[in-house]
């Protein structure tokens, strides 16, 4: 008998408390009000930058192939926008300082 009291007890108290506290009303559908990303930015899906980024990134892929100097009679050319050397059939990117091979998808 004594455990039914305190539970009764512990269940009143629970409800005055839920009934004292204020509720936050979230709107229905959505917890952030408003979109934050701001189109023209780099990072945004929608922007030039952010496309051409995403582009170039899905093109050309690094290898773990790193040169200091490049090869005799390399080109100077551009694909999507980055500039990448051509030296026979392999390509090379400048990377800090150095030179990458990179593969033209």
């Amino acid at each position: 008998m004594k455990r039914r009291k305190l539970k009764v007890l512990s269940v009143a108290v629970a409800g005055l408390t839920m009934l004292a506290v204020d509720v936050v009303t979230i709107p229905f559908g959505s917890f952030v009000s408003e979109a934050h990303a701001i189109v023209g930015r780099p990072l945004t899906p929608g922007s030039v930058a952010g496309v051409a980024r995403r582009t170039t990134r899905r093109v050309i892929r690094r290898t773990s192939v790193y040169v200091a100097t490049l090869p005799a009679g390399c080109v100077s050319t551009s694909v999507n926008g980055a500039v990448v050397w051509r030296c026979g059939g392999v390509y090379y990117q400048p990377y800090g300082g150095r030179y990458v091979v990179v593969y033209i998808d």
